[in-house]
């Protein structure tokens, strides 16, 4: 079978050719550029801590040797700190990294990787789908046709994909506007993030209302200065002297020391692509969608495109069209970012508009802060991860529902777990390899050889249950599970969702859980298509 072809080689690209070679699926990479990135200090992302694990787990890299976690966070108003908070265990902390160490990490993943072929200096012309296939051409000296199983376009705001699918792809410009400076330079604070609204040195004429301070390595730091609407220019000058009085003010003398590294303007654009699928075209990323005010970052979006869409192109290209399955990329993601960029629409007015804060938060402008704050820390409406409880993938009410701490279609705990080999591993490092999770709570099982109680209880009937399902799963046994009661049995998706938690063994609630989340059975195929199918599987393995 073909190979999938995936157009762009930014992190959301790379991610996905990862995460497909994990699972046994060929792709190539067409990569407009070069083959590795510009280093820029000024382009900057953050993390939340579902996306960094998952680049973690496909790079093999600990990622934040390469970046800062942040040791907190602060809110101030003029000069009153109106939220504090220390990350700890409890309360994981965003990793602020730059891009393109990042993208870094992600090539040099792939270096290796057999199943993964990267063209550089490919800038994609032409799209013709069949029913069978999806077939590209590069222009350019070194242009080709490409033959693929499906295609995904993950090129940009810009996307070529999109166009070419003529995809259209509403919304705002310039949302938002920010000057940007990187800088090596001591701060009163380490390793903290802040968010500084009206500084009392705030001078006349177009200044910056709103600062944002985020560590790197190195004693270097991004800042950012909200620039008021319009399109004046950012000229050197002015740039200088947002530094130097926000340097100065934040120590309470004369500007410190710097070095300038880098420097840009950040301009936040709000968009979303009506169809993130045609036929055997998809799109991920910010091919799809455009989102970033008050503090969202869209590259944590465009990651869980690429998780989402990975498990179930895999599943089609190893079993067969699953059209229902392949549909709900689009049904599931596009909701979730739909949902946040109306959260981030409602909020701006109210934000950034003065007075009809009260409306929406009575009493003071600290709930102003918390709206923000938790935009920068992946939390509530504007920032926290979304889950898929109304998913065409989910089973509906079973009988054997049983409650636990996380909700239906939301991401799981990332617990201890025993693999069927017996050795002890994290839950989400059993994750993005195609296959159902199935996780037993079973306390006291820690302590014990595997041997003592694989045999022993309701574990024979659960893992005949589980050779039952009518995709792979791997049964994993956990001594506790936030608000499950002993003996909860989970389905958890391939990328980490939870499916449904059943009180005991329940193989028909579970067959028909998995049976759900597969998006049912597969489209009929010939036995020609099934042989060949098999054929290029068995080879690329």
């Amino acid at each position: 079978m073909d190979p999938v072809i995936i157009v762009g080689a930014g992190p959301v690209g790379l991610t996905l050719a990862l995460a497909l070679a994990r699972q046994e699926v060929p792709c190539v990479v067409l990569d407009e550029g070069p083959g590795k990135d510009e280093p820029r200090p000024a382009r900057t992302v953050v993390l939340r801590e579902d996306t960094a694990a998952l680049l973690e787990r496909l790079t093999g890299v600990p990622l934040a040797h390469a970046g800062v976690r942040w040791a907190g966070w602060r809110s101030v108003r003029r000069k009153q700190v109106m939220c504090e908070i220390a990350f700890g265990d409890g309360d994981p902390a965003p990793l602020h990294i730059a891009q393109h160490v990042l993208t870094d990490a992600l090539r040099q993943a792939l270096v290796g990787e057999r199943l993964v072929r990267t063209a550089v200096e490919s800038r994609l012309d032409t799209i013709e789908q069949e029913p069978s296939g999806v077939t590209a051409r590069t222009r350019g000296a070194t242009g080709t046709w490409w033959r693929g199983s499906y295609l995904v376009g993950c090129d940009g705001p810009r996307s070529t994909v999109r166009k070419l699918q003529d995809i259209r792809f509403p919304g705002r410009t310039a949302v938002e506007r920010h000057a940007v400076a990187t800088l090596r330079t001591e701060l009163p604070w380490y390793d903290e993030a802040l968010l500084h609204r009206l500084p009392p040195w705030r001078t006349s004429g177009p200044s910056a209302g709103e600062i944002i301070a985020r560590p790197l390595p190195d004693d270097v730091w991004r800042l950012d200065w909200l620039l008021p609407p319009g399109k004046d220019l950012v000229t050197p000058e002015l740039l200088l002297t947002r530094i130097r009085e926000t340097l100065a003010g934040w120590g309470g003398g004369p500007t410190p020391p710097y070095e300038l590294l880098d420097t840009g303007v950040h301009t936040v654009h709000h968009r979303l692509a009506r169809r993130w699928r045609a036929d055997r075209v998809f799109l991920a990323g910010d091919a799809a969608h455009l989102l970033g005010a008050l503090g969202t970052h869209g590259l944590d979006e465009g990651l869980r495109d690429a998780d989402n869409l990975a498990w179930k192109l895999a599943l089609a290209w190893h079993h067969g069209p699953h059209e229902a399955l392949l549909d709900s990329y689009q049904t599931e993601r596009r909701a979730i970012v739909a949902a946040r960029l109306r959260a981030a629409d409602q909020a701006l007015p109210l934000l950034r508009g003065g007075g009809g804060l009260r409306a929406y938060v009575p009493g003071s402008a600290r709930g102003h802060d918390t709206l923000l704050m938790d935009g920068h820390l992946g939390r509530g409406a504007l920032g926290a991860p979304g889950g898929y409880a109304n998913s065409p993938l989910t089973p509906g009410r079973l009988e054997g529902e049983a409650p636990v701490g996380t909700a239906l279609g939301a991401a799981v705990t990332d617990v201890r777990v025993t693999a069927e080999d017996g050795t002890f591993v994290r839950l989400r490092d059993r994750l993005g390899r195609g296959a159902l999770l199935v996780v037993l709570i079973a306390p006291g099982t820690g302590v014990w050889e595997r041997r003592h109680w694989v045999s022993a209880g309701i574990m024979p009937r659960l893992a005949a249950a589980v050779s039952a399902l009518p995709h792979r799963a791997e049964l994993l046994v956990a001594e506790s599970y936030p608000g499950a009661a002993a003996h909860t049995v989970l389905l958890v998706r391939p990328d980490g969702h939870l499916v449904t938690a059943l009180s005991g063994v329940r193989p028909a609630d579970l067959y028909t859980a998995a049976d759900a989340v597969l998006g049912g059975p597969a489209s009929a195929e010939t036995e020609t298509e099934t042989d060949a199918k098999e054929d290029a599987g068995a080879a690329s393995r």
